[in-house]
């Protein structure tokens, strides 16, 4: 037997190559699913106009914008081609006319907590928006009120983030006679 004749026995018995799958993407985020729901990556510059595309597809109700602090989770999976950073903003947005429900995942870095706004397309996220300002320190750029709206003016930090300090503030109750 020749080399020739071994050569073309290894060709024709390795397992053929299938081809890498494409990512598959909407509004220009890639498209995953989770338990049913249809959910998308967008970076930070293509959030707004990823949005924006969606609102025009019909996605007309922004029900939720909040966030997520994964120090402790660094390493998470995230969608195909999505680089994890440690805040993730969570955007979900309904079409009642077609009973559709999406959900938006935008990756935010440490240090660098920005977000563009959506209260122009949604004015309803105005709110949530500041919420999660108030509690993860992820600023909006374009709202039009980025105050706090659950701490008081003068509190440091943001409560939900996983490296906030916890500690303990007295309750005090009037006409309390057997004070521990």
């Amino acid at each position: 037997m020749s080399d020739d004749d071994t050569t073309e026995d290894a060709e024709l018995t390795d397992e053929p190559t299938e081809p890498e799958a494409e990512i598959e993407t909407r509004y220009g985020a890639t498209l995953t699913t989770s338990r049913g729901a249809t959910v998308l990556f967008v970076d930070r510059d293509g959030y707004l106009d990823a949005v924006r595309a969606a609102r025009d597809d019909g996605f007309v109700l922004c029900v939720d914008v909040t966030a997520v602090d994964y120090l402790t989770n660094p390493g998470r999976e995230v969608g195909p081609g999505v680089t994890a950073e440690r805040f993730e903003l969570v955007v979900n947005l309904l079409d009642p006319a077609e009973r559709r429900r999406v959900r938006f995942r935008v990756q935010v870095p440490e240090d660098d907590p920005t977000v563009p706004s959506i209260y122009a397309m949604y004015p309803g996220a105005d709110a949530a928006e500041r919420e999660v300002f108030d509690m993860f320190g992820i600023t909006f750029e374009g709202h039009p009120d980025p105050t706090r709206i659950l701490m008081p003016e003068d509190w440091t930090g943001h409560p939900l983030r996983k490296d906030f300090a916890q500690g303990r503030i007295p309750v005090q109750f009037k006409s309390a006679t057997n004070v521990r």
